[in-house]
């Protein structure tokens, strides 16, 4: 008898493993405590994983495959990974083991010294799923000072003929639309309802709370909106495309406190997990603008692809080429806790209010949400890159270590010293107002620079600036910032320096 791990992020529906049933082969999954356990997570997060997980075993079990699952109040499931595997190889009489590689890398070092000591044959697989190897980035960067995303981006199109002319030149006559993916939604263009799969979770909640899982975030046991099965999954591809993609681009780097998906397809849970795969969605998003070409601009679609074909593919090879010493990096030598309120959303700043209440009720936040309000602020504080990453890896449903790490140390703490970005990613206030409402009805006054309503991230922008110059100012991105820190009048900037040491020192207050 063979027996098949399958992890709670490879429920790949077309896997060649499943190609056909065979009555030597059996299919393991848990719901396991080590994972439920190792952060403290979103409750969405965890009863997301857990529907998937089963909706995937009864589509083995109809396809005729044997399977056996555990779940989280198996006897077993509070035992370690390695104790599972042993109890399930004895009972069932396995001769090999075989699973997939695994994407985070305490899995996937918890499965190879398993195996190492493992007294029969065992196999390990590829899960079909990304466009890249682990290796692939660290071999295109070779040699290389810098890993810069848009030359590994633009590989990536060529390779794979996306959103291509010929060999060499892409669609549009550009590379990269960035710079038309910038608007603030003001209303002119009307969202379409969030598509949702409401579905009772009521079983797997209270499941939860027996087993004395702590989470965070709330959750409506009785209309469960994420996508948990495959045809939830190809719904909410199609949706995007119908109705979302005509003007994803324009809006991406938007906020309102009105609408928390805007134009985003929320895709990321249906990926991560593999029920869909990064090639599919791709080809699907492009089939459809090549019938809307009329009616749907090339930069609304290419911002989609650089999402995915660039910055997906490249955080996972930044991750791979990095671990293990990644989850350790922290070159601006922050150290300061990570503020309550992080936990409670209770804040006068409304960007911040906005953005967690949002992520404590739904496990959801767009990229610029994560970025530029609570990443930035998070920064600005010098909060601890730890405190940092397990808050990011915890609260978002689509939260899996190998994308959220390169993100969240790297690209929004600027803790790898410049491995992912070429700059921290900064900003005053301004920034903020500039791309969302929350100014509007903010207790603090975005364009005050001092005073006692003055948006803190003015004095926290300054204050980081005077911090972290001997780290930043040979930085040629920096350089303008500089001059202008150093053109201010030594009055403001004690002033703003006073303000944020109060800010840093008593978070609650703001």
């Amino acid at each position: 008898m063979v027996l098949r791990l399958v992890l709670g992020d490879q429920l790949n529906y077309e896997h060649s493993w499943l190609n056909s049933p065979d009555k030597n082969v059996v299919y393991f999954m848990c719901e396991m405590h080590q994972e439920t356990n190792y952060v403290k997570h979103h409750v969405q997060k965890i009863i997301a994983f857990f529907d998937s997980m089963r909706n995937y075993a009864k589509f083995l079990e109809q396809q005729g495959h044997q399977i056996i699952y555990y779940k989280l109040d198996h006897e077993c499931s509070k035992l370690p990974l390695e104790k599972i595997l042993d109890h399930v190889i004895t009972k069932n009489q396995i001769t090999t083991f075989e699973y997939q590689y695994p994407d985070e890398y305490r899995l996937d070092a918890q499965l190879k010294n398993y195996c190492d000591q493992l007294g029969i044959p065992s196999r390990v697989y590829d899960t079909e799923h990304f466009y890249t190897s682990r290796k692939e980035l660290t071999d295109f960067f070779e040699g290389k000072k810098q890993f810069t995303m848009e030359f590994f981006y633009r590989y990536m199109r060529k390779k794979h003929q996306i959103l291509m002319l010929d060999a060499k030149n892409p669609e549009g006559g550009k590379w990269n639309f960035d710079g038309s993916n910038r608007k603030k939604w003001t209303g002119k263009h009307l969202i379409p309802p969030n598509i949702s799969f409401s579905k009772n979770v009521s079983e797997i909640n209270q499941l939860l709370k027996i087993q004395g899982i702590e989470t965070i975030g709330s959750v409506n046991e009785n209309q469960f909106t994420w996508p948990t099965n495959r045809s939830e999954s190809l719904k909410a591809l199609n949706y995007f495309c119908e109705h979302l993609l005509v003007h994803f681009g324009d809006y991406q780097d938007a906020m309102h406190t009105d609408q928390y998906y805007l134009f985003h397809s929320n895709l990321s849970f249906a990926m991560n997990t593999k029920m869909l795969s990064p090639q599919e969605i791709i080809e699907t998003v492009i089939s459809h603008w090549r019938k809307k070409s009329d009616k749907i601009a090339i930069s609304q679609v290419e911002g989609f692809v650089r999402q995915i074909v660039g910055w997906r593919e490249y955080m996972r090879g930044i991750y791979w080429r990095q671990m293990p010493n990644y989850t350790s990096l922290n070159k601006l030598e922050n150290t300061n806790s990570l503020p309550s309120f992080y936990w409670t959303g209770k804040t006068k700043m409304n960007c911040l209010r906005s953005c967690i209440n949002q992520s404590l009720q739904t496990g959801y936040a767009h990229h610029i949400q994560r970025l530029m309000v609570t990443g930035n602020y998070a920064l600005l504080t010098q909060s601890n890159p730890n405190e940092v990453d397990q808050w990011y890896l915890g609260i978002y449903t689509d939260a899996i270590e190998w994308v959220q790490l390169p993100n969240t140390r790297g690209m929004s703490q600027y803790a790898d010293g410049g491995i992912v970005a070429t700059k921290p990613y900064i900003s005053s206030g301004s920034y903020i107002n500039k791309m969302s409402n929350y100014c509007k009805s903010c207790y603090y006054k975005v364009n005050d620079k001092t005073g006692e309503k003055a948006c803190p991230f003015n004095a926290l922008y300054w204050n980081f600036l005077h911090n972290k110059r001997d780290f930043l100012q040979n930085n040629n991105r920096m350089s303008m910032m500089y001059r202008l820190l150093d053109k201010m009048d030594r009055e403001t900037l004690t002033t703003h320096l006073e303000k944020a040491d109060h800010i840093i020192n008593h978070p609650n207050d703001y």
